[in-house]
């Protein structure tokens, strides 16, 4: 039956190549400014993500100072020292030599904040679970990754930084929690596949391996071969 909902499949194609050709990009930013139409558009996105209650907690800080990114590149740098004490031999050598952030690189940062006040003591939908705030924040977050991958911007997501220090670098208030520090920029490339899977810190998880049917780690063999058949589909012709 047809379904007068459905995007034409064009339009859905695009919508699943930029799931599926995101990446978070640290090392292949060129310096060229982002046109302001075109951050117009990634931000008009990422405000119009869902929310719990409608209420919205995010802010968007939009960093070009070369002095306040020197200050966070510092902060990052801290912290990826200390980061590195949790590895030992090759895998230590290894997590050194990755490439992390994109900070003085890229030629915008931006900084995606959650609110934990706005909407009042009471939003609805939140009265139960709290962290809805910060969920709703990372669900606009996921937006701008991908309108800034339709637009051939990269974006790359800086989590090896402090919340406090980013806060009093940037003014940010007590209530207010840094969600997500941002590089974004034109890229020489877009990797075929994520850094970190390239460089074998990590494998990507047969998807088979992470669906269950009716609770906790029950399986439907039935269902999950037809699963299994039909995304062995997609990775021959994966939206491209």
């Amino acid at each position: 039956m047809p379904n007068k909902h459905e995007f034409p499949a064009n339009e859905k194609k695009g919508v699943y190549r930029a799931i599926l050709l995101r990446r978070d990009i640290r090392s292949q930013f060129k310096p060229d400014p982002i046109p302001d139409d075109v951050l117009a558009r990634i931000l008009y996105a990422g405000h119009h993500s869902g929310s719990v209650g409608f209420m919205q907690p995010w802010n968007f800080i939009l960093i070009r100072d070369s002095e306040v990114k020197k200050k966070v590149r510092a902060g990052f740098e801290r912290e990826n020292q200390a980061a590195a004490q949790n590895y030992e031999g090759e895998r230590k050598d290894k997590y050194v030599s990755l490439k992390l952030e994109g900070i003085l690189e890229a030629p915008l940062n931006l900084c995606v904040t959650c609110d934990t006040e706005r909407g009042g003591p009471h939003v609805l939908g939140r009265n139960t679970i709290r962290e809805t705030d910060l969920f709703s924040t990372c669900c606009a977050i996921q937006n701008l990754w991908l309108a800034a991958r339709s637009e051939g911007i990269g974006m790359g997501w800086v989590s090896i930084l402090k919340n406090e220090e980013v806060k009093k670098i940037l003014n940010i208030p007590a209530t207010v929690i840094p969600v997500a520090y941002l590089c974004l920029g034109y890229v020489t490339e877009f990797p075929p596949r994520p850094m970190l899977e390239t460089a074998g810190w990590e494998k990507r998880i047969p998807l088979d391996e992470l669906v269950y049917f009716e609770k906790w780690q029950e399986k439907n063999l039935k269902d999950l071969d037809q699963f299994k058949s039909l995304w062995k589909d997609l990775e021959k012709e994966p939206f491209s």
